[in-house]
């Protein structure tokens, strides 16, 4: 294993263990409470979003599965909450994001996560070599795509 690859492993772990943004925020009054489910390996996530006009508020999650599902969800918050949270963030961007992560983690290794834009969620683009683990990194971010939608 090279190094880069040791230290992926490393962030996946450390956000499987250490989960970002976990426990459900009570609702507010635009939010969308999401539940999503990897029947394939039994993964579960329900998340939460708040929207405050055109911009994600907070984002929010609790579920229970593998280390790479519960490490993505926490990745996706983390990557919202950096440079003083999702608190300001256009739905607009955070739709583009999902987009780019859909893209990357379906081209089977062709195109990587840029570590600028996806911060730690960048460990996750190894998983897009193992179709049967593609479900279990998207799993959070297609219940995020489905909150914005509805809140």
């Amino acid at each position: 294993m090279s190094g880069l690859e040791s230290l992926y492993q490393e962030l996946i772990l450390d956000h499987a263990k250490n989960r970002r943004g976990f426990g459900l925020a009570e609702p507010g009054a635009h939010s969308a409470t999401v539940h999503q489910r990897n029947p394939i390996c039994g993964d579960e996530i329900t998340l939460r979003v708040d929207v405050e006009g055109d911009r994600v508020a907070s984002v929010t999650w609790e579920g229970a599965g593998c280390s790479i599902s519960q490490s993505s969800a926490s990745m996706l918050v983390a990557l919202l909450q950096e440079d003083g949270g999702a608190e300001g963030m256009a739905k607009t961007d955070v739709e583009a994001l999902i987009t780019q992560f859909r893209e990357a983690l379906r081209s089977r290794g062709k195109i990587p996560l840029d570590e600028e834009t996806f911060a730690d969620a960048a460990a996750l683009s190894g998983v897009s070599k193992y179709t049967a683990r593609v479900k279990c990194a998207m799993l959070a971010w297609v219940a995020l795509e489905e909150g914005l939608r509805q809140a």
